[in-house]
């Protein structure tokens, strides 16, 4: 039994440690962009192997203590919320990726408006980030449902950047490039809220054993 919670406790500080990763590659991507700063794209792309590394490691633990151990109850739900996570974390570490590799098509060019709304989309993108993780950290609910309910504004907000962008681009073609890159910018950060949201929905099961996956109703 006590062999078991340890590697619980592994588990947990694997996957905390993991999130630091990628909470870190989505700050530095977004920096790369709005202040074409190369030196934080190429950290991005080095933390990549390391956060690949790590969701491998972390699922092949959990696996192992699902197969071996056969859990129960809260232990049950956490091993499975945390094989979750560990898939959403590793996606975003590949959406900071693909921020980076848009910020270092435009790292030497000016940028129209500055960047329209998307570095507040930014700001939003990475507080969900950050409040749904500290939800998993310290098991709170009801900062989960914080994020679930942030989801949305980011969504419009996404919305109004493409809006945006397609008027400048009609107005003056010789912006298309950049406006069909700071499109995909702007889908990949509203992508980062979506793992974010995946998160929180994974800690309200995890501490309240409620699956509100596709039924907004019961976010309120």
């Amino acid at each position: 039994m006590r062999h078991f919670v340890e590697e619980l406790d592994y588990l947990r500080s694997r996957l905390l440690e993991m999130s630091g990763l990628v909470e870190d590659s989505v700050h530095r991507s977004v920096l790369s962009l709005a202040e074409k700063d190369a030196q934080q794209a190429q950290r991005v792309l080095h933390n990549e192997a390391e956060i690949n590394r790590m969701e491998i490691e972390i699922d092949d633990l959990a696996t192992r203590l699902l197969a071996l151990q056969q859990p129960m109850a809260t232990d049950l739900r956490f091993i499975t919320a945390a094989i979750k996570i560990n898939n959403d974390l590793e996606r975003m570490g590949d959406l900071a990726v693909n921020i980076v590799e848009r910020a270092l098509s435009l790292m030497h060019e000016p940028l129209m408006k500055p960047l329209i709304d998307i570095p507040l989309m930014a700001d939003r993108v990475q507080s969900m980030i950050r409040k749904s993780l500290d939800a998993f950290v310290k098991k709170d609910a009801e900062l989960a449902r914080n994020v679930l309910v942030s989801d949305d504004a980011v969504d419009e907000l996404c919305g109004s950047v493409y809006t945006e962008l397609i008027s400048y681009m009609e107005r003056d073609p010789k912006t298309v490039r950049q406006g069909i890159n700071l499109m995909f910018v702007a889908r990949n950060l509203e992508r980062l809220a979506d793992h974010a949201t995946n998160i929180a929905e994974d800690v309200l099961f995890l501490v309240q054993g409620v699956d509100v996956r596709h039924h907004a109703e019961t976010r309120e």
